[in-house]
């Protein structure tokens, strides 16, 4: 994510106001605690009951209104104190609203009214909770949907994508433009009558697609969606509600949770599993929030001056590791995975998170599916008071089961460094960062053939498994790869970005780990320059599908890629050992060039051995390779499983000729 200011659309309404300091739960380690499944609303034989936890309370009223904004209250009742801090109140049958909140009165101030922590059904702009079962809410045949087949976490290939992104340019031929229906449409073609939308991410042949934020965000205004305004989302409002701008009607509450299901269904239908980007590090505004309106001071971490402490970069930071607030983020991930099927989550900020509530969020979500991923960004924004052993660091992954952490190592060594943009980068013949492209090419695991005093950022490994490092060059942070290499490399023509661009992602896709891809790079996608679009205009974050046409032979080799990998286990080893074992670096080779073998039929591949070559120098360069009769299947821009030459290599021959800013994979059957 990026870092801003945000302004909750709660504040901007008029509805709230804020605190010049947060008000410091005092004692809240003595706040009782509750342990059971039924906090939020919940249904039994179709009658709603609500418990909250508001420990600090002196009376807790619910509200019912008949609209999900504006309008005075229908009904009200005082809710009864219950145990374990909370109020509980069971509704009537036939309630006189179709909407709720809650007021808190504490220290005898009468709170804000709001929806409470665990809401799973808003009105328009999530104001006010909705008395709905959203398991009453589903496409036909939900009760038969089923995760797609995944025999190991190394076979997963990521595509990322901002669901607005993919369907807004005029040429996408989708109907349903930013919605979660657009996405599942098929069937859609762009210029020239390429793929579009959902038929091209089958084609390119992705695993998982990772959205950024579906939850229910604060920086758009559900009630004026023609004024057409974007925001990536990373500004949660609540935690395990659908956004209503991504659907057809967000005043109804039940269509944006029909629609996101059936988006879901379709995407396993296709073969493609769902990655939710999800943002519980922070709140949009932590004065605005229902935890500031129902337990002041609680949800938060504090300065010693009693301010918000400001990890995220966004005004606050949530305290992940006291036990309500874990509770709080480990049901609502367990929510999302049993109530709407989805297969896996990108913690944003996970640096922020404790370790104890991310191994728990790891053991409930095994309960519904061992399958489902697990992975964030292994770092902070800004210094935070939790200590550093205790957090989900990318140097603590080792501590956490499964769950795996972006690898920047790899990320600035390939293509120069973010807080360097104009660095060229290993494909630009900057030299001196071939250790740190080969951490990331084992995955940051270990291996005796790495000298990590060289690496970039971490000086040992921080993975006990190539699982648990997501390779990549580029995501909806920064500049994307395209723009990027225009940065690093200004005087480059566009046929060596082009060689640039190439080169890049074949290093992230013969490397051990799990690859990882914005959709759009895949034809050169551009946002013009922006390194942080995050509420920029559709005209600079929308996918052009025009561009797709006008690049279909790198289109082409990006799929003729991602399926060369899938085809060859040897590209993704599940263990560590494995990974000693049968990946040797070829030694003595020239700045600015790598090369490796996989050897001995490495993870059961048909092929014997696997020889990559990396060459990020701006001339050809002759480097020595294993003896022995080889077929090349990956050339610069080409690639044939079936071969595109041979080639022989004997003692003194010199080796193999390697092409500026290019790779070769050589393989004996």
């Amino acid at each position: 994510m990026k870092f801003w200011p945000f302004l909750p659309l709660a504040l901007a309404l008029g509805t709230l106001t804020t605190c010049r300091t947060a008000q410091v739960a005092e004692g809240y380690t003595a706040y009782p605690t509750y342990d059971g499944p039924d906090l939020g609303l919940t249904f039994v034989r179709g009658q709603a009951h609500l418990r909250v936890w508001a420990p600090t309370a002196e009376k807790l009223q619910l509200k019912l209104y008949t609209a999900g904004s504006g309008g005075e209250p229908a009904a009200e009742y005082p809710m009864q104190k219950s145990t374990g801090g909370t109020w509980v109140y069971t509704l009537p049958a036939q309630p006189a609203g179709q909407f709720y909140v809650v007021q808190a009165t504490i220290k005898g101030r009468q709170m804000a009214e709001v929806p409470d922590p665990y809401v799973h059904a808003v009105g328009v702009n999530g104001l006010r909770g909705a008395l709905l079962d959203p398991a009453t809410v589903r496409p036909s045949s939900w009760e038969d949907d089923v995760r797609p087949k995944l025999a190991q976490a190394t076979d997963i290939v990521v595509g990322e994508l901002h669901l607005r992104d993919v369907s807004m340019h005029p040429q996408s031929g989708i109907q349903h433009k930013g919605k979660y229906l657009g996405l599942a449409e098929a069937g859609t073609r762009g210029p020239s009558g390429v793929r579009t939308g959902l038929d091209h991410l089958t084609e390119l042949g992705i695993t998982h697609v990772h959205l950024l934020p579906t939850n229910d965000f604060a920086s758009i205004d559900e009630s004026k969606l023609a004024e057409n305004r974007y925001n990536w989302g990373y500004d949660p409002l609540h935690y395990s509600v659908p956004e209503g701008s991504y659907a057809t009607d967000p005043t109804n509450p039940a269509v944006r949770i029909q629609e996101l299901k059936q988006l879901v269904q379709t995407l396993h239908r296709r073969g493609l599993r769902l990655v939710l980007d999800v943002v519980y590090n922070h709140t949009a505004a932590a004065a605005a929030s229902s935890f500031e309106q129902l337990v002041p001071g609680y949800y938060y971490r504090h300065n010693p001056d009693g301010s918000f402490s400001d990890a995220a970069a966004c005004g606050n930071e949530v305290a992940s590791e006291r036990p309500m607030v874990r509770k709080l983020i480990v049901e609502s991930v367990a929510y999302w995975a049993r109530e709407y099927h989805v297969d896996g989550f990108r913690f944003d900020l996970m640096g922020i998170l404790d370790l104890r509530t991310m191994r728990a969020a790891r053991v409930a979500l095994d309960q519904i599916d061992h399958s489902i991923f697990m992975y964030g960004e292994g770092w902070t924004a800004k210094p935070s008071p939790l200590p550093e052993a205790e957090r989900a660091l990318k140097a603590n992954v080792g501590k956490l089961d499964r769950i795996a952490a972006f690898g920047d190592e790899l990320r600035d060594g390939v293509k120069g460094g973010v807080s360097r943009p104009t660095d060229p980068g290993f494909v630009g013949g900057q030299a001196g960062l071939e250790e740190s492209v080969k951490f990331g090419i084992v995955a940051a695991t270990q291996h005796p053939q790495i000298d990590y005093s060289k690496v970039n950022y971490s000086k040992a490994p921080w993975t006990t498994a190539p699982a648990q490092a997501i390779n990549y060059v580029a995501c909806h942070d920064d500049r994307l790869l395209w723009d990027e290499l225009r940065v690093g490399n200004p005087d480059a023509t566009e046929e060596e970005l082009i060689k640039l661009d190439i080169l890049s992602n074949t290093i992230v896709f013969t490397s051990q780990g799990v690859p990882f891809l914005p959709v759009g790079d895949d034809f050169l996608r551009t946002k013009g320059g922006s390194h942080n679009s995050y509420n920029q205009p559709d005209s600079v974050n929308q996918v052009d599908w025009a561009r797709k046409a006008r690049y279909q032979s790198v289109s082409t080799f990006y799929r003729q890629l991602i399926a060369l990998r899938k085809a060859h286990p040897a590209f993704r080893l599940p263990t560590q050992e494995l990974i000693q074992q049968h990946l040797e670096f070829l030694p003595n080779l020239p700045a600015s060039t790598i090369g490796y073998q996989l050897k001995d039929h490495a993870g059961g591949d048909s092929w014997k051995t696997i020889v990559v070559l990396l060459n990020g120098n701006k001339q050809a360069v002759h480097l020595p390779i294993p003896n022995g009769r080889y077929s090349v299947v990956v050339a610069g821009s080409q690639i044939n499983s079936q071969g595109l030459r041979t080639v022989e290599a004997e003692d003194g021959g010199g080796g193999i000729e390697v092409p500026a800013s290019s790779a070769l994979v050589l393989v004996q059957p």
